[in-house]
């Protein structure tokens, strides 16, 4: 005697029906603008940071 195994149904009343329209894109998500409070503490500043961002002078090339 043979098991019986499970199958995908093939029939037709089974199939997924063909679509005549294409469905419309999908909508672009709203964005939230929210303007966010300054912390209450305020900002750190470390002592050093400058001395990491020091700008340094341009050099103008020799014509």
């Amino acid at each position: 005697m043979e098991e019986d195994e499970c199958t995908t149904p093939r029939s037709g009343e089974y199939r997924i029906p063909v679509s005549s329209v294409c469905p419309p894109p999908p909508r672009k998500k709203s964005k939230v603008v929210r303007n966010r409070d300054p912390p209450r503490n305020g900002y750190f500043q470390p002592p050093d940071l400058e001395a990491l961002f020091c700008a340094q002078l341009r050099r103008e090339a020799c014509t």
